[in-house]
């Protein structure tokens, strides 16, 4: 049998998309994949066109095939295939994951109309393609988003208005921290973390006191990611935090933000009984590199745990130059 060359020519795309005629779906099938590898631009009104194949194999690989091109044809394209009518969803979640593949920003606008669009899936899933493409029309569908029934939407829409990072939409951001849905407020906190804004940080602070643990983790993470020294007071009590996820991600935006002030609290952490929140504390020290926690560092470089005396002495390391 002769050895298939990898770099062999697949053919003109027009001949190529002959085999979308074909009766068999198997072969119309084939025909899409090999319409991908030509990676052709060309090829996508032909995978357009596949896309709304009498077979929902072919409907799905089609939608998967067009992930690999870009621009507004191909975002067309995926947009009739995020609303399929296949019960499964299998080529609507096919056309979803393609859709965050897009690049380039006039992509986004054949999406706009989609997150206003009667199935919650859809409005979803244009949104979150929206997100990556940090298109300015897509503010106004988002804002819209934040009072969607549904808060797999609410938390795409947030995600739109992070992304584009203006100061002016700090109010709709606040105010989804206070939303009723959990991974909602994470995703607002998260996204505040762009802003210094005295608002911004006061909010995040706020969700340190959130009963969902994975909320107050995404908040301590964000209060490091923001930059504001303020925050490292309450950080600072956010270490007694009965979750240790918590604990850690403050630990690590303590040292991010070099708090000083921090540096006792910091080393009862490391003797805490969990060796990954004793390597986080050494790390944090030596990001501070305050010559006070060198004592504590050196206590800790026979620790049990490999990772731990690699960091405590990467710690001093930072304390000695």
């Amino acid at each position: 049998m002769p050895i298939t060359d990898p770099f062999e020519d697949f053919g003109d795309v027009a001949d190529l998309a002959q085999g979308l005629a074909d009766p068999d779906p198997a072969v119309r099938r084939v025909a899409v994949l090999a319409l991908a590898e030509t990676a052709d631009p060309e090829a996508v009104p032909h995978l357009a066109r596949a896309a709304a194949d009498p077979d929902q194999d072919v409907r799905r690989q089609a939608a998967l095939s067009l992930g690999g091109f870009d621009g507004p044809e191909t975002a067309a394209a995926l947009a009739g295939a995020l609303t399929d009518p296949d019960p499964d969803r299998a080529v609507a979640t096919a056309a979803a994951e393609s859709l965050t593949e897009l690049k380039d920003a006039s992509a986004g606008r054949p999406l706009l109309p989609l997150a206003g669009h009667a199935d919650a899936f859809v409005r979803a899933a244009a949104l979150r393609a929206l997100r990556g493409l940090r298109l300015p029309e897509a503010l106004g569908p988002a804002v819209a988003a934040l009072g969607d029934a549904e808060p797999a939407v609410r938390a795409q829409g947030v995600g739109v208005i992070a992304y584009l990072k203006r100061e002016e939409t700090l109010p709709s951001l606040i105010a989804a921290t206070r939303d009723t849905d959990s991974e909602v407020r994470r995703a607002a906190i998260g996204g505040l973390a762009f802003s210094r804004h005295a608002s911004a940080v006061e909010a995040i602070a706020g969700a340190l006191r959130d009963p969902e643990w994975s909320v107050r983790e995404t908040a301590a993470e964000a209060l490091g990611r923001a930059g504001n020294a303020e925050a490292a007071e309450v950080l600072i009590a956010a270490l007694g935090d009965a979750a240790w996820q918590v604990r850690q991600k403050t630990l690590r935006s303590l040292g991010r933000l070099k708090a000083r002030r921090a540096v006792p609290t910091v080393l009862a952490s490391l003797s805490d009984a969990m060796a990954g929140l004793r390597k986080e504390a050494a790390a944090a020290l030596g990001e501070i590199a305050d010559p006070a926690a060198r004592a504590g560092l050196e206590g800790i470089t026979d620790d049990p745990d490999p990772d731990v005396r690699k960091t405590a002495r990467w710690a001093l390391d930072r304390l000695a130059a």
